[in-house]
């Protein structure tokens, strides 16, 4: 099965967006794995295994990212320290029925007000 590789997004306060990501992706068993200037000025990759998603600056467009994690509990670890970082909530840890029973997901708008889901697919 087909796996994204890496996202980038852009953000307009590089520092402060970088701060939320390391936070809110703790949970998920991620951190910053790589950072280096470029033209245009800081990146950031930031992973578990690999740097697969890209922080840097830029103007910002609305980006949709789910994570798939493991568990339950890290959805809710994630909506928690995304929303104690900065966040703002756009969907509380549930169930959404809608997609598949066990889909258990959590929605955050990051600093940008790009949507950022974590979700787990299995029953637990």
């Amino acid at each position: 099965m087909a796996q994204i590789d890496h996202l980038g997004i852009s953000v307009t306060d590089y520092a402060r967006s970088l701060s939320f990501y390391e936070q809110a992706l703790a949970p998920l068993g991620m951190r910053k794995m790589m950072e280096f200037d470029t033209p245009a000025g800081k990146v950031a990759g930031l992973g578990a295994e690999a740097p697969n998603f890209w922080l840097g600056n830029g103007t910002p467009g609305y980006v949709h990212l789910a994570f798939a994690v493991a568990s339950r509990a890290e959805v809710d670890g994630f909506h928690a320290a995304a929303l104690a970082a900065g966040g703002r909530d756009n969907g509380a840890p549930g169930i959404r029925a809608q997609y598949h029973p066990n889909y258990y997901a959590a929605f955050v708008h990051d600093l940008d007000g790009n949507n950022i889901e974590a979700v787990c697919h299995g029953a637990e």
